[in-house]
Order: structure tokens, then C-alpha cells, then sequence
């Protein structure tokens, strides 16, 4: 009986300790995926940004453009 108790003592320790590694090794990769997220995000933000820049700078371009012509055609 006390073989069983000791045997079934080391089974539970031993399963706590791979559950916890489990865990320790969860949290890790959330916080890592957690990270990549925010990378992701700020980089999407600069891309939007420089979409943007060059869409303004089109649009400039195309009044100047406008404004030369009708300039021209006075």
C-alpha cells in the first residue's frame, strides 16, 4: 500500500510538472504572438500612412496639373 501511495505520489508530481511546462511554454508563445501583433500593426499603420503621403501628393499633383491648363487656356 505504501509503494502504491509513493508510486501514485511521483505520477501526480510528475504530471503537475509537465502541465506546468505546458503552461510556462503557452504563455510564452502568447506573448510572443502578443508582440508580432503589435509589430504587425504598427506596420500596417506606416504602410497606411505612405499610402496615404502618396495619394495627398497625387491629388496635388493633379490640381497643379488642372491649374496649369486652364491657365493655359486663358
Amino acid at each position: 500500500m505504501n509503494t502504491t501511495h509513493i508510486r501514485l505520489s511521483a505520477a501526480a508530481l510528475v504530471a503537475s510538472l509537465l502541465t506546468a511546462c505546458g503552461l510556462a511554454e503557452t504563455g510564452a508563445v502568447t506573448a510572443a504572438q502578443g508582440a508580432s501583433a503589435a509589430e504587425q500593426a504598427e506596420e500596417a499603420k506606416k504602410t497606411q500612412e505612405r499610402v496615404e503621403q502618396k495619394i495627398d501628393d497625387a491629388q496635388q499633383a493633379a490640381a497643379d496639373a488642372r491649374a496649369a491648363a486652364e491657365k493655359a487656356s486663358e
